[in-house]
């Protein structure tokens, strides 16, 4: 199911995954659910509110132990929907490459 032609792939979980969302500093940390993901992007459902939260740099937290994550920052809001970037190194942007919006 490529989305772009160049390989990458997106997972689309039927029930989502439970996922945490956390401040950089630890600040704060709110509850999700994991809907789709690739190598660049995902999507995710946010439990509670986000009004208030720094979202320009966070980390998705993939497993309870906080062992597994990914540095991201926030696309779009839907509602409860949010689409998120995984960012690349520290603080460093993966290329556009002219089609980033997240389906």
């Amino acid at each position: 199911m490529a989305e772009d032609g160049k390989g990458t792939e997106r997972v689309t979980f039927s029930r989502g995954y439970d996922v945490c969302i956390m401040a950089i500093d630890g600040t704060w940390r709110r509850d999700c659910k994991l809907n789709a993901i690739s190598d660049t992007d995902a999507i995710l459902t946010v439990e509670g509110s986000i009004q208030g939260l720094n979202l320009k740099e966070f980390f998705l937290l993939l497993s309870s132990t906080g062992l597994a994550y990914r540095r991201c920052e926030l696309v779009r809001v839907n509602g409860a929907e949010m689409d998120i970037q995984f960012l690349r190194g520290k603080n460093r942007k993966k290329r556009a490459t002219g089609h980033d919006a997240v389906v």
